[in-house]
């Protein structure tokens, strides 16, 4: 480790990239294998009256087709509440109706023109605000708030805010918008499903967390569990490892990923391309168009925090409460998960002895949201860092006094009360002010994340 730490080191894979050797999922050539292509829906909510496929699977060059009938288990996710076909509530504009195998593309594409699709379209609804209200239109069943026990919101609470608003000298209070944001990656959604006799099944996947999405697709499939027997190989050097699961009849392999972001963390593609060849006996492909990958892939969903702080006239926070709503689009995904993380670094790397924060999941009929990087901690961190500008414009304080006075120091805990005993935070400040060319008071380069707290 000494040997790399602090000094320039070669990336392992950095030339095959640059020399176009690196292969990707999209560059897997199977003989025979068939295009697939999805049916969508092009309404954001509605209901499927009558779905009729016949005269697509009679065309010549098309393998197969298939609908919601053909899916073993149609529910997937972490909270398992995503069809991967719509049997008939249609939750989102994009949302895959049914998908066909063909000779090509150009076949592949005139199928899909061939399904009859008869949809009675219903209200829907796109702002996770209105979403909240009372008598908006429901996303789901069980309506349009995630539920954590027995709430609809993730709730985290220290001490007493209320009494902080009491005492404090000064109380700044600001709402913050943090958009939608695509992952964007220079590789689209591509998945490549073999089968093989047995049945047995390798997937050629761009997934970033592969062993949740070989539970999934086991669960989708409703393969025996048992020996599944998973392989994962390295572009460059052709090495691979292997890994036991306990399933047996699936080969997950997976290869170099173009990039992700957090993007390529749920299933879009393996499930479809699977049962597909599953059903066909032969090779199936399913790459998407660069435009459906910004349409329809998972996304970084639309944030609305609003903080209120208690602060003291030396510029101390000692009560924050913060509530955010997370448009969560049409399925959970991770969007629960991210939001419990938003909740738990609310306050940011600062000490805050009073702390409630409220995070809503709001469901709407827009593409599941889900992973980007930093899982819900990066908006709040935007969020926390122009409240403190705000904070020290009102107070005519610097911003750099005021992050020192308030930054985390050794022992102190987290709103989660999880102490803290390697911090580093005012040093950290104190060394991007100097690269910044930021000369400190005396009294702000003398803290250390050593000292208690005067």
């Amino acid at each position: 480790m000494s040997k790399v730490i602090g000094q320039r080191v070669t990336r392992y894979d950095g030339m095959a990239h640059v020399t176009g050797e690196t292969k990707f999922v999209d560059d897997q050539v199977v003989p025979g294998t068939l295009t697939v292509k999805a049916l969508r829906s092009p309404v954001s909510k509605g209901k499927v009256k009558n779905l009729d496929i016949s005269a697509a699977e009679k065309m010549p060059g098309v393998a197969g087709v298939i609908t919601a009938a053909d899916v073993p288990c149609n529910a997937f996710g972490l909270v398992p509440d995503q069809p991967v076909l719509v049997n008939e509530d249609i939750r989102y504009r994009g949302e895959v109706i049914a998908a066909v195998a063909a000779v090509d593309e150009d076949t592949a594409m005139e199928a899909l023109e061939k399904i009859g699709l008869d949809i009675e379209e219903q209200q829907a609804v796109l702002d996770p605000l209105e979403a909240m209200k009372e008598g908006a239109p429901q996303v789901r069943p069980e309506g349009n708030l995630q539920i954590w026990d027995g709430h609809g919101y993730r709730q985290v609470n220290l001490g007493d805010v209320d009494q902080s608003f009491d005492q404090a000298d000064e109380i700044v209070e600001s709402t913050h918008l943090h958009p939608s944001v695509e992952h964007a990656p220079m590789e689209p959604i591509c998945s490549l499903a073999v089968p093989h006799a047995g049945p047995k099944l390798t997937v050629y996947t761009v997934s970033q967390a592969l062993y949740f999405h070989l539970g999934m697709l086991c669960g989708i499939l409703q393969m025996e569990p048992g020996d599944v027997h998973c392989k994962q190989w390295k572009a460059k050097t052709g090495s691979s490892w292997r890994h036991n699961t306990g399933y047996a009849d699936l080969n997950y392999v997976g290869g170099t990923v173009g990039g992700g972001f957090g993007g390529k963390n749920d299933i879009m593609a393996d499930h479809v391309a699977a049962l597909l060849a599953l059903k066909t006996g032969r090779p199936c492909k399913w790459r998407w168009t660069r435009a459906e990958d910004l349409l329809y892939s998972t996304f970084r969903g639309a944030w609305h925090i609003t903080i209120k702080d208690a602060v003291t006239k030396d510029g101390r926070i000692i009560g924050r409460q913060m509530t955010s709503i997370r448009d969560a689009g049409s399925y959970a995904s991770l969007n629960p998960y991210v939001v419990e993380k938003h909740c738990y670094l609310g306050a940011g790397p600062y000490f805050i002895p009073n702390v409630r924060v409220r995070g809503y999941c709001v469901y709407t009929n827009k593409p599941p949201a889900s992973s980007m990087r930093g899982f819900g901690i990066t908006p709040a961190a935007f969020a926390t860092e122009v409240q403190l500008d705000k904070i020290a414009d009102r107070l005519g304080m610097d911003p750099w006094e005021v992050r020192l006075t308030n930054a985390f120091r050794k022992g102190e805990y987290t709103p989660t009360k999880r102490v803290l005993n390697s911090v580093a935070m005012i040093e950290v400040l104190q060394n991007l002010a100097a690269k910044a060319g930021v000369e400190l008071p005396g009294h702000l380069k003398a803290m250390a994340s050593t000292q208690e707290r005067g």
